[in-house]
């Protein structure tokens, strides 16, 4: 596996469950062939049975909960856009949005200046604008994107409203080296800057992310953080890696950075990493 082992979590000296679990989706909860096993669902309705709460927290935007929903049906709350969205959906037939954060035009029309003469060469550039469901990106066309619709704009069409957050790569740079030089040069006070494995830098707005979306809902329900048990893969997980105290957990196909920040390793999302982990933290 390299770096550190898969630990039990038996392995580690707590007492008692966590008071919330969240979990990232694509490449940790979710397999290579974009599925959730009937395995994990089951174990997710046993977290919940034991009357813990379950958070989906993901980079996926409000266009794409109904998707979201199917993969994560037993979650009482979503963390989308990574963190710029917080659902409640206990009520599923009654929603309640805790958190809609938007990013300013002026601000990324900045934030995209700065990156653009730090990447010392174009970039491509698409923003998230609309809620709709399965509505498209907007900006520029890219072979290498190759999730879902991008709907062709100008950079000045795409920078003449507040949108939910950005995606700008430089095909000259690999995304890691795009990020450092983008937390670099885009102070935090004008918009967050991280990657979740897509090949492209996601610009939010300021004080957005993962972290601060769960805190949205560990007020709601009255949790501390040091009782709340997270699962990720990438560097869009870090910031609630930092903010979770229970436990950190990355799956073996995590990002290096995440598997150095995390206090266990578990399965593959291939295996059923995280469904694993919660199996055997319930049988204690």
């Amino acid at each position: 596996m390299g770096g550190r082992a898969l630990v039990a979590p038996e392995a580690r000296a707590r007492v008692g469950l966590p008071k919330l679990i969240a979990t990232d989706l694509d490449g940790t909860l979710v397999r290579s062939d974009d599925t959730v096993s009937d395995f994990t669902h089951s174990v997710l309705d046993r977290v919940r049975a034991a009357g813990i709460p379950v958070v989906g927290a993901t980079g996926r935007g409000p266009r794409l909960t109904e998707l979201t929903r199917n993969d994560i049906r037993d979650a009482d709350f979503l963390v989308m856009a990574g963190g710029g969205r917080v659902v409640d959906q206990r009520d599923v037939r009654d929603p309640i949005v805790l958190r809609d954060a938007r990013l300013p035009s002026a601000d990324l029309t900045r934030a995209l200046t700065l990156l653009e003469a730090a990447a010392e060469g174009p970039l491509l550039v698409m923003v998230e604008a609309s809620d709709e469901h399965d509505a498209p990106l907007w900006g520029d066309l890219d072979p290498h994107w190759r999730y879902d619709r991008i709907e062709q704009r100008s950079r000045v069409e795409c920078l003449d409203r507040d949108v939910i957050k950005a995606f700008a790569r430089a095909p000259h740079l690999d995304v890691d080296d795009l990020l450092a030089r983008a937390q670099a040069v885009i102070p935090p006070s004008l918009a967050s800057v991280t990657q979740a494995g897509l090949g492209y830098v996601e610009i939010a707005p300021p004080g957005v992310d993962k972290a601060s979306g769960l805190a949205v809902v560990a007020a709601h329900l009255g949790i501390d953080p040091a009782d709340v048990l997270v699962f990720g893969d990438m560097p869009n997980d870090l910031p609630m890696f930092r903010w979770a105290g229970w436990g950190r957990v990355a799956v073996t196909n995590a990002h290096p950075s995440v598997r150095a920040a995390a206090d266990e390793v578990t399965l593959r999302n291939d295996d059923d990493g995280v469904a694993v982990f919660l199996d055997r933290l319930l049988s204690l």
